[in-house]
């Protein structure tokens, strides 16, 4: 008698697929962990709003480059990013990531990892402040298209939303509160 037949998974997908079983996000870590931050639209503009100067991140960027670099991504959802990653990633590992991050309810990436294209960032803190709250709102608002994120491909709203409030928890793990 004939042994049942495995399904055959080529090998290429299984290289992408095995760190994801493995619990380790392929290469994408960073700090990692439960959401430890804001996880509403509502919570992020309380989080944001209370910041003061004496806050600090423990290494990496000031607050007010996070700031810049968090409402960056919420803009460029809306208006599209300046540079996608290969189409090959946008298919395969981009997606693989973000539904890792999305069923673990945590985000974990290099906390210093400018976005592709993006211009330098930088600034006060109450600039930083306001231009994250003003994309905050504006996301909130947005009834039209959103474009594919630079490395997870095509979002739709409610991914979109969740992937930018795991965002901002993973940067939030950074700050240290006075």
């Amino acid at each position: 008698m004939n042994a049942p037949m495995r399904p055959v998974i080529p090998r290429r997908r299984l290289l992408l697929l095995a760190p994801v079983a493995l619990g380790v996000p392929l290469g994408l870590t960073g700090c990692s962990g439960a959401l430890k931050g804001p996880g509403t639209l509502d919570e992020a503009r309380r989080a944001v709003t209370a910041l003061t100067p004496r806050w600090r991140t423990r290494k990496g960027w000031t607050v007010p480059e996070v700031l810049n670099h968090l409402a960056q991504s919420i803009e460029y959802s809306m208006s599209g990013f300046p540079v996608l990653k290969g189409r090959w990633f946008r298919y395969s590992v981009g997606p693989t990531a973000f539904a890792y991050f999305n069923a673990r309810g945590a985000m974990s990436h290099d906390l210093t990892e400018p976005i592709p294209g993006a211009p330098g960032i930088g600034g006060t803190l109450e600039v930083a402040k306001a231009r994250l709250l003003a994309a905050l709102r504006a996301f909130e608002a947005h009834q039209g298209a959103l474009g594919h994120h630079f490395a997870y491909g095509s979002l739709d709203r409610e991914q979109y939303l969740r992937a930018h409030l795991m965002h901002v928890a993973n940067h939030w793990t950074e700050f240290v509160q006075p």
